[in-house]
């Protein structure tokens, strides 16, 4: 927490207004691109598909950053960024879905309170449930109830949250915050530690596998024949693109008065992996035409950023940052 602190403003302006210039990027490009095509897309659902693929993934990239020794001002933008980037995309992609599948009509207000609502009351959440969680933990020393008791904790709080209509991303990452700085140093023992990486590590693993067979198996049941190529191809230079300016300007308004290691832009949009949360968000989308064009473009996009981002990431920043 304490490391998330000295770079909140990068962090807090990358994972907000970041991720609103990119939703608003990729969206506008993607609507000139169906027009352009003649697809059966609104603008509303130009810019869904925006917000479901904006959210970055920070596992893989944070396993290349820590093997390489990047500085830690670094590590912790990229991380700080992905943590908090897929609560405010998914807070973004659930407000513009009530708008374009709604069927009362939702005005300015409406809009800017359900952001408002969904975000701060997911946040306040996060903080009494991690709380609640950490007193429960500093009770027991059995790694077997504190493994139970994390479990419960996303599991539950996602749900409670849900029901409330408040941001269960963001609550959840708020909890896990406070459990994993507060909760591990003074309720957890080293062999509870242990455990419980290795626990929630492999759930990582599995829910992930999970996802992208869905996505594969969504994808192949789409008619490619009847799905332009065009926009599916044209999807991961739009979202580069995007990437590059929703970082580069941020950072370059802050210029004036912080230092950034040497190719921060270049390597935050490069390390802007899509991953799980894209696949989710698409895989949420209600069956029709909307759904069988946007399907493929996540899929394309994911497996770039996987596959080339992913593989060609830490020559990157051998090349580009000092390592400690």
């Amino acid at each position: 927490i304490n490391r998330l602190a000295s770079q909140k403003w990068i962090v807090l302006s990358l994972a907000t207004f970041g991720v609103m210039i990119s939703v608003i990027l990729i969206g506008s490009a993607v609507w000139l691109l169906s027009q352009w095509l003649g697809l059966p897309l609104e603008f509303i659902h130009c810019l869904l598909f925006g917000a479901l693929i904006s959210p970055t993934d920070p596992i893989a990239v944070m396993s290349t950053l820590k093997t390489l020794g990047v500085p830690e001002s670094l590590e912790t933008k990229v991380a700080g960024e992905s943590l908090f980037n897929d609560g405010i995309g998914v807070v973004l992609f659930l407000v513009i879905f009530n708008v374009a599948y709604t069927t009362d009509p939702m005005d300015a207000a409406e809009v800017a309170e359900l952001f408002v609502v969904e975000t701060v009351g997911g946040l306040l959440f996060g903080l009494l449930a991690g709380y609640v969680a950490y007193r429960m933990l500093r009770r027991v020393d059995n790694y077997q109830v504190e493994i139970l008791i994390s479990l419960a904790l996303v599991m539950g709080g996602y749900a409670f949250a849900e029901y409330w209509h408040l941001s269960a991303p963001i609550a959840i990452v708020v909890a896990g915050l406070l459990i994993g700085n507060h909760g591990r140093q003074f309720a957890m023992s080293e062999h509870t530690r242990e455990h419980l990486d290795t626990f929630w590590e492999l759930i990582d693993e599995i829910l992930n596998a999970v996802l992208f067979v869905l996505l594969g198996l969504e994808v192949l049941v789409v008619a490619t024949g009847e799905v332009p190529m065009t926009p599916v191809l044209l999807a991961v230079p739009i979202v580069l693109a995007a990437r590059i300016i929703s970082v580069g300007l941020p950072v370059g308004l802050m210029r004036s008065w912080r230092t950034f290691s040497p190719g921060v832009v270049k390597i935050l949009t490069w390390g802007g992996l899509r991953g799980g949360i894209s696949v989710a968000l698409a895989l949420s989308l209600p069956p029709g035409e909307v759904r069988d064009i946007l399907l493929p473009m996540t899929y394309a996009v994911v497996v770039f950023s996987m596959l080339v981002q992913g593989l060609t990431l830490g020559k990157l920043v051998k090349r580009l940052a000092p390592v400690d």
